[in-house]
């Protein structure tokens, strides 16, 4: 679960530096990939009840929000 949180920004911070949107784009698309990672996995520490039902309503809101953030970002870049 750590590491699949930390590729999100790091993701987001690689793909900032590169040389095109393109490559900036693609970066984008890992760090959502890298999100529904970290949504899998708390779904299945939900249903192995490793994490308390709470939690995981707590942090999907916040998920749902950056993936809405992403998909802002990409669709701006393309423009």
């Amino acid at each position: 679960m750590r590491r699949a949180a930390v590729s999100i920004p790091a993701n987001i911070s690689e793909g900032a530096v590169r040389q095109t949107k393109r490559e900036f784009i693609q970066f984008l698309h890992k760090a959502q990939g890298s999100l529904s990672e970290l949504d899998t996995h708390f779904e299945v520490a939900s249903a192995l009840e490793y994490i308390e039902e709470n939690d995981l309503k707590d942090v999907s809101p916040l998920m749902i929000e950056i993936d809405k953030m992403l998909t802002g970002l990409i669709k701006s870049l393309k423009k």
